[in-house]
Protein backbone atom coordinates (compact mmCIF):
# COMPACT_ATOMS: atom_id res chain seq x y z
CA UNK A 1 0.00 0.00 0.00
CA UNK A 2 2.50 2.49 0.42
CA UNK A 3 3.74 1.84 -2.98
CA UNK A 4 0.37 3.10 -4.06
CA UNK A 5 0.64 6.45 -1.53
CA UNK A 6 4.24 7.37 -3.33
CA UNK A 7 2.45 6.69 -6.92
CA UNK A 8 -0.40 9.10 -5.87
CA UNK A 9 2.39 11.42 -4.26
CA UNK A 10 4.04 11.65 -7.64
CA UNK A 11 1.20 12.20 -9.64
CA UNK A 12 -0.06 15.21 -7.80
CA UNK A 13 3.47 16.59 -7.68
CA UNK A 14 3.51 16.23 -12.09
CA UNK A 15 -0.10 17.55 -11.62
CA UNK A 16 0.91 20.68 -10.19
CA UNK A 17 4.46 21.05 -11.94
CA UNK A 18 2.18 20.90 -15.05
CA UNK A 19 -0.86 23.66 -13.90
CA UNK A 20 1.72 25.77 -12.98
CA UNK A 21 3.28 25.66 -16.39
CA UNK A 22 0.22 26.06 -17.98
CA UNK A 23 -1.03 28.94 -15.74
CA UNK A 24 2.26 30.81 -16.65
CA UNK A 25 2.05 29.96 -20.54
CA UNK A 26 -1.43 31.40 -20.36
CA UNK A 27 -0.34 34.69 -18.33
CA UNK A 28 1.94 35.22 -20.77
CA UNK A 29 0.21 35.05 -23.80
CA UNK A 30 -2.19 37.17 -22.26
CA UNK A 31 0.75 40.25 -21.24
CA UNK A 32 1.93 40.55 -24.76
CA UNK A 33 4.72 43.49 -23.64
CA UNK A 34 7.45 41.05 -22.23
CA UNK A 35 8.43 40.34 -25.19
CA UNK A 36 12.29 39.90 -27.02
CA UNK A 37 12.27 43.70 -28.06
CA UNK A 38 11.12 44.71 -24.61
CA UNK A 39 14.03 42.75 -22.84
CA UNK A 40 16.39 44.69 -25.52
CA UNK A 41 14.61 47.61 -24.16
CA UNK A 42 15.68 47.44 -21.12
CA UNK A 43 19.05 46.24 -21.70
CA UNK A 44 19.33 50.02 -23.99
CA UNK A 45 17.65 51.71 -21.12
CA UNK A 46 20.13 50.68 -18.66
CA UNK A 47 23.25 50.96 -21.28
CA UNK A 48 22.45 54.65 -22.08
CA UNK A 49 21.70 55.23 -18.47
CA UNK A 50 25.36 54.43 -17.56
CA UNK A 51 26.78 55.60 -20.94
CA UNK A 52 25.71 59.16 -20.98
CA UNK A 53 26.40 60.29 -17.06
CA UNK A 54 30.36 59.01 -18.14
CA UNK A 55 30.34 60.58 -21.45
CA UNK A 56 29.49 63.87 -19.88
CA UNK A 57 32.00 63.49 -16.94
CA UNK A 58 34.86 62.71 -18.98
CA UNK A 59 34.15 65.82 -21.50
CA UNK A 60 33.79 67.81 -18.50
CA UNK A 61 36.99 66.63 -17.14
CA UNK A 62 38.70 67.32 -20.58
CA UNK A 63 37.24 70.69 -20.53
CA UNK A 64 38.43 71.55 -16.85
CA UNK A 65 41.79 69.98 -17.28
CA UNK A 66 42.33 72.06 -20.20
CA UNK A 67 40.91 75.23 -18.39
CA UNK A 68 42.90 74.64 -15.14
CA UNK A 69 45.69 72.38 -15.93
CA UNK A 70 47.29 71.12 -12.61
CA UNK A 71 48.45 67.83 -10.67
CA UNK A 72 44.63 66.73 -9.92
CA UNK A 73 42.73 64.91 -12.88
CA UNK A 74 39.50 66.20 -13.28
CA UNK A 75 39.02 63.51 -15.97
CA UNK A 76 39.65 61.26 -13.82
CA UNK A 77 37.32 62.61 -10.72
CA UNK A 78 34.49 63.10 -12.76
CA UNK A 79 34.70 59.19 -15.09
CA UNK A 80 34.53 58.46 -11.79
CA UNK A 81 31.62 60.37 -10.77
CA UNK A 82 29.68 60.18 -14.06
CA UNK A 83 30.28 55.64 -13.53
CA UNK A 84 28.91 56.17 -10.26
CA UNK A 85 26.03 58.17 -11.30
CA UNK A 86 25.16 56.14 -14.25
CA UNK A 87 25.39 52.73 -11.80
CA UNK A 88 22.84 54.30 -9.45
CA UNK A 89 20.87 54.95 -12.42
CA UNK A 90 20.83 51.82 -13.41
CA UNK A 91 20.07 50.35 -9.88
CA UNK A 92 16.76 52.77 -10.57
CA UNK A 93 16.07 51.75 -13.65
CA UNK A 94 16.36 48.21 -12.58
CA UNK A 95 14.12 48.57 -9.14
CA UNK A 96 11.74 49.58 -11.21
CA UNK A 97 11.07 46.94 -13.66
CA UNK A 98 11.69 44.44 -10.49
CA UNK A 99 8.64 46.51 -8.66
CA UNK A 100 6.80 46.45 -11.90
CA UNK A 101 7.32 42.24 -12.80
CA UNK A 102 6.39 41.73 -8.68
CA UNK A 103 3.05 43.98 -9.25
CA UNK A 104 2.20 41.48 -11.70
CA UNK A 105 3.17 38.21 -10.29
CA UNK A 106 0.56 39.52 -7.37
CA UNK A 107 -2.34 40.29 -9.33
CA UNK A 108 -1.57 36.44 -11.26
CA UNK A 109 -1.53 35.29 -7.86
CA UNK A 110 -4.86 36.88 -6.98
CA UNK A 111 -6.75 35.90 -10.24
CA UNK A 112 -5.71 31.98 -9.21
Amino acid sequence: MPANDDTQAERHELSEKVRSREVRKLWVRRTPDRTLWHGLGTAGIIGWSIAVPTLIGVLAGLWLDRRWPGDFSWSLALLLAGVTLGCLNAWYWVSLEAKMIEREETEKDIER
